[in-house]
């Protein structure tokens, strides 16, 4: 089956990009794909050996149809991959395709290192998306990339450790103090041997639900922080509680990076995207894992959104864009791709992957639970500022540094805004 396409729909996109780039100096037209040519291109991805597994198999699907274009896969855990990206971009070096995500959008289109989507759209198939799917890779009428799903903030639970300890799971949607009551139940029922969980407070992601069921967001349409450093020290001072004895200690997770407490079988539960559980059940060698609704800090609050951070993006350097754009599109757009990742990538966000999938075992619990989950569902937040990517690493990093006893929550405060001002300028 041959994937190329003429797209009518996407002749707007195509006519916008083209007015900014004739405003940027123009740029030449790629040449018309050739069957014939061996092509190499380099792809790089963010994960864990499962994930590693699936793109072989959908690399291997994709040659079947494309023998010529040889794909070279390399990946690594998150931070690694971003702190390589960086050092590639500033070198002029990016692979030809990449996984990527929504919070580095500004940065990288910005600053020229994305390649227009306009330039081949020949090759890629838009219509199979939502505008508000299509509109988390587009900055200022350019799409710079593509989702491969999009996912909720969920809460996971290892029903085998908690069958062993005795306890029940905890119910969706409580408040944040009964749910770190049930933590301190399950590290108490254990002696230690498994914790409730993981420090919470450590992911900006936790702390976006808190400000948006007030009725905030991280930041602002105008590039700002959205909160204020009372509201950041508060946040980091409510987990104190938590830290002392009843999460997993900040030694014991750096002792087992990469995998996570729950990665490793000695937390009940952790907090993260929906599309984890695949990668969840994999690392963990667990049963059976249920994902219920995370804390609620607002009864009726809108705090949870479709999150399709996870995108895919050609580097603009790259010397083969016909070929890139094609594999992107088997990457967002094939039934293969569905059949291969499910719901691991996030619940498919374009309609011809969604046909596809198989919506059973994990993949029908994803997308359970995203239904159930509805109700909680607000718009999606601003788009992320530059250098958000940073912000939130640092934000991570300082939460484990207060873990470890390292610095103090006023320190850490202090930290995050000076690194804040330097970063948004």
């Amino acid at each position: 089956m041959n994937r190329t396409r003429l797209l009518a729909p996407a002749a707007a996109l195509a006519a916008t990009a083209l007015v900014l780039a004739g405003c940027a100096g123009g740029s030449e037209q790629p040449a018309a794909y050739d069957p014939d040519e061996e092509v190499t291109l380099d792809f790089a991805f963010w994960g864990n050996d499962d994930r590693a597994t699936r793109y072989n198999d959908l690399i291997a699907a994709f040659n079947e149809e494309y023998p010529n274009i040889t794909v070279n896969p390399s990946f690594t855990d998150f931070p690694s991959f971003w702190e390589k990206r960086q050092t590639e971009a500033a070198g002029g070096g990016l692979p030809d395709v990449f996984q990527f995500s929504d919070s580095y959008l500004r940065q990288y289109g910005e600053s020229g290192n994305l390649l227009d989507l306009a330039e081949v759209e020949e090759y890629i198939d838009f219509t199979t998306f939502d505008e508000s799917l299509l509109g988390t890779g587009a900055l200022e009428g350019t799409q710079y990339s593509l989702p491969t799903g999009y996912s909720l903030w969920a809460n996971f639970v290892n029903d085998d450790l908690l069958a062993q300890a005795g306890i029940e799971a905890p119910e969706g949607g409580t408040s944040f103090e009964e749910f770190d009551e049930w933590m301190a139940e399950v590290t108490q029922a254990t002696g230690g041997a498994v914790y409730g969980g993981t420090d919470y407070t450590q992911r900006i992601q936790t702390f976006e639900l808190q400000l948006r069921a007030e009725g905030g967001n991280l930041y602002t349409d105008e590039g700002e922080l959205g909160f204020t450093e009372d509201q950041l020290r508060e946040y980091w001072e409510s987990g104190a509680e938590i830290r002392d004895g009843v999460t997993v200690p900040q030694q014991r997770l750096e002792e087992l990076s990469p995998l996570s407490g729950f990665d490793s079988a000695v937390t009940a539960s952790e907090m993260s995207w929906s599309n984890f559980l695949g990668g969840y059940l994999a690392n963990s060698g667990a049963s059976s894992i249920s994902i219920i609704a995370p804390p609620l800090a607002e009864e009726g609050a809108k705090d949870l959104y479709r999150q399709a951070g996870l995108q895919m993006a050609i580097a603009e350097n790259t010397e083969h864009p016909e070929a890139a754009a094609i594999f992107l599109d088997f990457v967002v757009n094939s039934p293969e791709a569905g059949e291969i990742f499910g719901t691991t990538l996030g619940f498919p966000a374009s309609s011809s992957k969604l046909e596809g999938t198989t919506l059973e075992g994990v993949d029908k619990q994803v997308a359970d639970y995203i239904e159930s989950a509805a109700d909680r569902i607000g718009d999606a937040p601003p788009i992320p500022v530059i250098g958000y990517g940073s912000l939130e690493q640092a934000f991570w990093d300082l939460g484990k540094s207060i873990g470890l006893g390292a610095i103090s929550v006023d320190d850490a405060v202090t930290q995050f805004f000076s690194e804040a001002d330097v970063v948004l300028g």
